[in-house]
């Protein structure tokens, strides 16, 4: 089986890749039937050399390969048809700007494997970005906060090594006695308490968050069974809001009135609610100042996300008042980040992760007939067809909805 490194052609450039070249060896040195080719890339984080010296073969052309691994969207023109692809095709939602993209895969006869539906018997995603989602967001919000109140300047994530350098960095600032609100505890929730952890800030309870003052700065980490609760008065739990969403109501003001600077991690679902709307911010006791969005759902759950920013222009104001964007520095205005590719600023520790996750459960499905079904669940076309797992693009594809 040969396998392509593909080079990231999407605009914006990402620099981010499927295997590094010390995966590409584990891989290799696990797998004898496995032959691995990288093609040629200016922007990748490693480089042609770095894969070069760990004695992989470095080309032009991918015509080769069986099977290609890539980050982002392949654009329409570079597709070689009738090979297997592996990368975040944007479909699965139905998402209108990539339909094109799903009807030339069908047409080129190209089996499709998204990343994101690579999962477990149990629906459990298996490779993600989502914690070096949730560790560059988590400092691109502590910039944020500084830069809002003229406190402190930190350099961008994305002129940083590693997420040890990041730490580095945010354990120099110095913070006034706020509180740091913190939603989810999957992997960006988690990525994200990693640099709360890292820079030594005090972790408290939801009572004592809620109702003590303190000398030094602290953050508390929630989930959804803690920011909703039943409509009838039910002591709910977080495995019965999952499954009844539309059951709940938002409890998440009593922390709006308490917290200065809020993170959110969270995954939200259809049917949940929003965690807080546009009539609550223009509250008097609405609290928040600064918003690190690493969730980034677009006039959805968090209402001062207005629109996603950018690697380049990260940071920009939310006016309560009259609901628009403003100059982040007003006094009245909210600072919000809401970068939606984050970890595009961390490549190299993104990457390693990654890789090591998709070498772990996706690689040994081509040499053990796929034991567990991981292929065959994140199959999405195969001999020109949408697979049975996915007929529900159909009509997606054929322009009716």
């Amino acid at each position: 089986m040969r396998f392509g490194i593909i080079r990231e052609r999407k605009n914006p450039p990402d620099r981010r890749v499927v295997l590094s070249p010390s995966a590409c060896q584990n891989v290799l040195s696990q797998f004898p039937g496995a032959q691995i080719l990288v093609e040629s890339s200016p922007i990748r984080v490693f480089t042609d050399g770095e894969y070069k010296e760990k004695g992989l073969q470095v080309v032009d052309s991918m015509d080769a390969c069986e099977v290609l691994l890539g980050v982002k969207e392949v654009p329409i023109d570079d597709l070689i048809p009738n090979k297997k692809y592996f990368f975040f095709s944007h479909t699965i939602k139905k998402q209108p700007y990539n339909r094109d993209l799903l009807r030339a895969i069908l047409d080129k006869n190209i089996e499709l494997y998204d990343h994101e539906v690579i999962t477990n018997p149990k629906g459990q995603r298996l490779v993600a970005f989502g914690r070096y989602a949730g560790i560059v967001g988590a400092y691109n919000g502590f910039r944020t906060y500084g830069l809002k109140f003229g406190l402190f300047q930190l350099p961008k994530a994305e002129m940083l090594k590693d997420q040890q350098a990041l730490i580095s960095e945010l354990k120099k600032v110095s913070l006034p006695n706020i509180k740091i609100l913190l939603t989810g505890r999957g992997r960006v929730g988690n990525g994200a308490k990693e640099m709360l952890d890292g820079m030594g800030l005090k972790k408290v309870g939801v009572d004592d968050y809620l109702k003590k003052t303190f000398s030094e700065p602290v953050y508390c980490q929630i989930d959804a069974s803690e920011y909703n609760k039943r409509k009838d008065g039910v002591r709910g739990n977080k495995a019965d809001f999952f499954k009844n969403p539309q059951e709940y109501r938002s409890n998440f003001f009593r922390f709006a009135k308490v917290t200065d600077f809020y993170i959110a991690g969270h995954f939200y679902g259809d049917g949940a609610p929003y965690l807080y709307t546009r009539e609550d911010v223009k509250h008097p006791d609405f609290k928040i100042k600064v918003v690190a969005d690493i969730s980034c759902d677009i006039d959805g759950p968090v209402a001062t996300t207005i629109r996603a920013s950018t690697i380049a222009d990260p940071i920009y104001g939310y006016d309560p008042i009259s609901e628009s964007e403003t100059d982040y520095t007003k006094p009245n205005a909210i600072a919000v980040m809401a970068v939606d590719n984050l970890p595009c600023e961390l490549p190299r520790d993104a990457s390693n992760g990654f890789g090591e996750a998709f070498s772990k459960y996706v690689i040994p499905a081509f040499f053990n007939k796929d034991e567990d079904g991981i292929l065959e669940r994140a199959r999405m076309t195969q001999n020109g067809k949408l697979t049975p797992r996915y007929l529900y693009l159909q009509d997606y594809v054929d322009g009716k909805e």
